[in-house]
């Protein structure tokens, strides 16, 4: 019986989790993170852009709320848009994903020097060589249920090339 209940449980939490914030997923979960990465660098280099790394998954609340977040407000949109090449990059640091994911998993976090350490959603700038520069907490942008758009504009504007070069 327990373990019908666990199994049970397993199927309908992320389900439930999912219905309870109503956002779109935006990890893909069949990408090779790595190679989004690197592709990413190459068009951002390309523009003369960075790249900032939404590190996150679908099964995160929080991670879809930023996501839903940026996409709305159009002032940090259009910063980011300008500025970035943004790429939602998939973590999931369960066992369950299987060896070769947790193996991808581990890679994922030493090229982007460990950003797990500070929860999920993290941001990860990388210049246009592709080395990180910065890694932003993603809590410290909050309020309530949501996000401060002031911190949020602020973190995103001090983080573009222009200001990072001058």
């Amino acid at each position: 019986m327990k373990k019908v209940f666990v199994v049970l449980l397993s199927v309908l939490f992320p389900l439930l989790a999912n219905a309870q914030t109503g956002l779109k997923k935006v990890y893909n979960e069949d990408v090779d993170p790595i190679e989004q990465i690197d592709q990413a660098i190459v068009k951002a280099k390309s523009e003369g852009k960075f790249v900032i790394c939404q590190v996150g998954g679908n099964w995160c609340p929080w991670c879809l709320r930023f996501a839903d977040y940026i996409t709305n407000d159009t002032n940090i949109s259009n910063v980011i848009n300008e500025n970035f090449e943004y790429i939602h990059v998939n973590y999931n640091p369960r066992k369950s994903q299987g060896a070769e994911k947790l193996e991808q998993g581990k890679t994922l976090m030493k090229r982007l020097n460990n950003a797990g350490r500070f929860g999920f959603p993290v941001l990860v700038v990388l210049d246009e060589e592709g080395r990180v520069i910065h890694i932003q907490d993603s809590g410290l942008l909050e309020e309530g249920e949501g996000y401060n758009q002031k911190k949020v504009l602020g973190f995103f504007q001090n983080w573009t090339p222009k200001a990072v070069k001058n």
